[in-house]
C-alpha cells in the first residue's frame, strides 16, 4: 500500500476538481500526501491532453517521475487524466516503467492501485488544492458540442449534469471549510440541466447557491449557443453573483465559425453580446479566441481584430490553433505556419492590451471591494469581482498600517493602473 503519495495535477480547473476528489477519498483510507516527490514513495500525475504544450508538459513530468523510479527514489508511478485517456495504448508501450495508466472516469480504479478504497458516501468531499477561500464547483461532466478543434468529447464523454441536490451538498461542505468565492465550471455551463430536465437549470442553481450567502459566485465557460439570459438578470439583481461571464467565442468570421462547428454566426454573436450588456451594463465579459485556424486568411484575421476592437472585451485570451488528433479539423490542411500563428497571437494581444489599459484607467480614484489572495510584508495581492482566480487581473495594494488577512474582503482606493494590474491602498474597513 502507498503510504506517502505525491500528486501532481496539471491542466485546467476541471482537472483540479478531479484531483481534489481523489485526495479526499485517498486520505480517508489513510494515505498521506506529500509536498514534494522527494518525500514520497509513489508519484501520481493527473495529466492534461488538450493542446500540444499541455501534452509536452505532461510527458516531461512523466519522464521525470520515471527517472526517480529508476534511481530508486520512489517505488511506483501512476498516470491518470486526459492524456492517459487519449493515448493509453501508446503510452503503455512507450513507458513500460509506469505502473498504471487510468483515464478520466476511473477514480475507483486509481484508488485501488494506490491501496485506497472508493467510498460513494464521500463523493461530495474534496481536499482543496486552491487557497481555502475560493474553490471550483464542477456542475457537469463531458460535452455534447462538436467543435472541430476540440477533443474534449472524446476525452470526457457526453454531457452529464450533476444533480442540483448533490451540488448544493458539495457547496455546503466547501462553505463549511471556509470557501467564500465559488467558481462554477464545466466544459459548457450553458447546457446545465438540458440532459436531465430538457431545459436550462443554470439560473435555478445560481439562485440557490446565492441564497447560501457565498460572498462571490462566478460563472466560467459559458457556450454562446443556448446561453440562458435570465442568468444575466440574476447577476444584476443578486449582489453576491459577480458581474462576470467567461464566454469563449473563438472567432467572429462566419466561414471560420461554420468550419469550427460553433453553431453561431457573427451577427448572432454580436446580438448576444449586446443583449447581455443591455441587461447588465456593469458586466465584465471574458472570452478566448483561436487564431491560425486552417485556412484563416489575413483578411479573416483582420476581421477578428476589428471585432475585438469594436467589442472591447474586458478580458481576453488568445491561442494559436493546435492541429490535434481526435478532432475533425485534424483532417484539414494546417495551412498557417507556426510563425504566422504566433505573430497573430501577438498582434491580437497587443490590441487587447491597449483596450485593457483604457478599461483599467476607469478604476483610478475609485474605492472598490477587493478579495485578498496573498500578503507579502506590507503588500497585499487581490482581485476585484471582475477577475477570476489564476487567469485575470491582479490588484497590488499597500496595506500601510492596516492588518490584512488572506481570504478576506476589504475596500481599497485605486490610484494607478496598467493593462493587467490595479495599484492602490487598502482602507481600514474589512467587509468580511
Amino acid at each position: 500500500m502507498t503510504h506517502n503519495l505525491f500528486l501532481l495535477s496539471l491542466g485546467c480547473s476541471k482537472n483540479t476538481v478531479d484531483a481534489e476528489r481523489l485526495m479526499a477519498q485517498a486520505e480517508a483510507s489513510g494515505i498521506h500526501f506529500t509536498e514534494s516527490a522527494d518525500e514520497s514513495d509513489t508519484i501520481l500525475i493527473n495529466t492534461c491532453g488538450f493542446i500540444e504544450d499541455a501534452k509536452q508538459e505532461s510527458i516531461a513530468e512523466m519522464l521525470a517521475a520515471i527517472e526517480k523510479k529508476v534511481e530508486g527514489k520512489v517505488q511506483k508511478v501512476f498516470v491518470m487524466g486526459c492524456l492517459s485517456e487519449l493515448y493509453r495504448k501508446e503510452l503503455t508501450e512507450e513507458m513500460p516503467e509506469i505502473d498504471g495508466f487510468f483515464g478520466t472516469r476511473e477514480l475507483p480504479d486509481v484508488l485501488a492501485a494506490i491501496g485506497a478504497s472508493y467510498r460513494a458516501e464521500l463523493y461530495d468531499h474534496r481536499t482543496l488544492l486552491t487557497p481555502k477561500h475560493y474553490a471550483f464547483l464542477k456542475i457537469a461532466e463531458g460535452c455534447n458540442r462538436s467543435c472541430s478543434f476540440c477533443s474534449i468529447p472524446k476525452i470526457r464523454g457526453g454531457y452529464q449534469s450533476q444533480p442540483v441536490e448533490q451540488l448544493l451538498r458539495e457547496a455546503t461542505l466547501l462553505q463549511q471549510h471556509g470557501v467564500k468565492e465559488l467558481n462554477l465550471i464545466a466544459q459548457d455551463i450553458s447546457m446545465f440541466g438540458y440532459d436531465t430536465t430538457g431545459k436550462s437549470m443554470l439560473n435555478e442553481l445560481v439562485l440557490q447557491l446565492s441564497d447560501m450567502a457565498f460572498d462571490w459566485i462566478r460563472l466560467l465557460y459559458a457556450y454562446p449557443v443556448n446561453f440562458p439570459l435570465e442568468v444575466i438578470d440574476t447577476m444584476r439583481k443578486r449582489a453576491n453573483v459577480c458581474n462576470y461571464l467567461d464566454i469563449p467565442l473563438q472567432h467572429c468570421n462566419d466561414r471560420i465559425l461554420h468550419s469550427m462547428r460553433r453553431g453561431i454566426n457573427k451577427q448572432e454573436t454580436i446580438t448576444l453580446l449586446e443583449t447581455i450588456r443591455e441587461k447588465n451594463p456593469d458586466i465584465c465579459l471574458r472570452t478566448t479566441m483561436i487564431v491560425g485556424y486552417p485556412g484563416e486568411t489575413r483578411q479573416e484575421f483582420e476581421e477578428l481584430l476589428q471585432f475585438v476592437e469594436k467589442t472591447r472585451f474586458e478580458r481576453l485570451g488568445s491561442f494559436a490553433y493546435c492541429h490535434e488528433e481526435y478532432t475533425s479539423s485534424f483532417s484539414m490542411d494546417d495551412s498557417v505556419s507556426a510563425e504566422e500563428k504566433q505573430q497573430r497571437v501577438t498582434e491580437l494581444m497587443e490590441l487587447q492590451e491597449t483596450i485593457a489599459i483604457e478599461n483599467n484607467h476607469h478604476f483610478e480614484g475609485k474605492n472598490i471591494t477587493i478579495l485578498i489572495d496573498e500578503v507579502e510584508d506590507d503588500i497585499a495581492f487581490g482581485r476585484t469581482e471582475y477577475d477570476a482566480p489564476e487567469v485575470d487581473n491582479e490588484c497590488i495594494l499597500s496595506t500601510e498600517t492596516v492588518k490584512v488577512t488572506v481570504g478576506s474582503f476589504y475596500k481599497a482606493t485605486i490610484s494607478d493602473s496598467s493593462a493587467y494590474e490595479l495599484y492602490g491602498v487598502v482602507d481600514e474597513k474589512q467587509l468580511s
